[in-house]
């Protein structure tokens, strides 16, 4: 799948824009320095092209996202049947000062409005700088099983 087709998926889906429009974090997989998995739940915003997620400049995540960049994250629902956006691509990130904007949308979409501008408050006097972290996606994958199963689940119906 390429960079394109992955763009395009996430764009006409409806299962994906579901997803994408609900208030579910992503959960972020990354590789910590010794190759060991990490998984974090992330709150995102999709511009049409890339994910963007936030984090403050010291989380740990930071530390190894620059020097190892690939990334997987799954948006799920939690109700069967399930509805699954599992996205594999490359980070960038990029610190600066204050927030990106695109942070403020994510915290009124999670924590509603007045919720999400106390919370921007206290984020801004707490961390004076934010990460920005950009993921263009490579591969995408949608299970909804209802029509498009595991691919575990269809191998196993043939057998006895």
């Amino acid at each position: 799948m390429t960079a394109g087709e992955a763009q395009n998926v996430l764009q006409t889906d409806p299962v994906a824009q579901g997803l994408l429009q609900a208030a579910i974090p992503a959960r972020l997989a990354y590789a910590w320095r010794d190759g060991t998995p990490r998984v974090v739940p992330m709150w995102f915003h999709w511009t049409g092209e890339e994910f963007l997620m936030g984090a403050p400049p010291n989380a740990p995540k930071m530390k190894v996202l620059a020097d190892h960049p690939d990334v997987a994250f799954t948006i799920d629902s939690n109700e069967w049947p399930y509805r699954v956006l599992s996205v594999r691509g490359t980070a960038s990130v990029r610190e600066v000062e204050g927030r990106f904007p695109e942070y403020e949308a994510m915290a009124r979409r999670y924590l509603g409005e007045a919720a999400g501008q106390e919370f921007l408050s206290l984020q801004t006097q707490t961390f004076p700088r934010w990460t920005r972290i950009a993921i263009r996606p490579e591969h995408v994958r949608i299970l909804d099983f209802e029509t498009r199963f595991p691919s575990a689940w269809a191998a196993d119906s043939g057998s006895s």
